[in-house]
């Protein structure tokens, strides 16, 4: 089965405005006290209304309960604490830093170029969006990932 990634996607429908938002403008949570602070304001207002995608996986096709959603911060903080060992973070990104709606979590285990420009940037490993996300059509994750999202989500 033949899969295209994001640029090659967009065609009108149900996933065209996930597409137009992923592209769209985003800041980066730079540091990990930012980090704090942002999971802080996400955790706060968090309700039933969110969707989890693990990219490289079947895209969710309903939102996850507010409960979840707080278990997977929960696992997923110190796994990009553990796995980025860097003195920053950097690998974050939110629509709005104060009042998300749409957030890319990259993999410190697929980030491509680290710095510079890339024809090919690495798409996030994880995306938090208010709205139905679209395929992505990455390749799946490598088998370690695939088994700790399973054990999050199922599958």
């Amino acid at each position: 089965m033949e899969r295209r990634v994001a640029s090659e996607v967009g065609a009108p429908g149900a996933g065209a405005e996930f597409l137009s938002r992923f592209r769209g403008s985003f800041s980066g949570v730079l540091r990990w006290d930012q980090l704090d602070r942002f999971w802080e304001r996400l955790r706060a207002g968090v309700d039933d209304g969110w969707y989890v995608y693990a990219v490289g996986e079947a895209p969710p096709t309903a939102p996850v309960a507010a409960a979840r959603l707080l278990a997977f911060i929960d696992e997923l903080d110190p796994l990009l604490r553990r796995e980025h060992d860097e003195d920053y973070c950097g690998i974050v990104y939110a629509d709005d830093l104060d009042a998300p709606t749409f957030v890319k979590i990259f993999d410190p285990n697929n980030l491509g170029v680290s710095c510079g420009y890339s024809d090919n940037p690495p798409l996030p490993g994880w995306i938090l969006s208010r709205i139905p996300p679209a395929d992505l059509g990455a390749l799946p994750p490598p088998g370690g990932r695939r088994r700790w999202w399973r054990r999050l989500f199922g599958g």
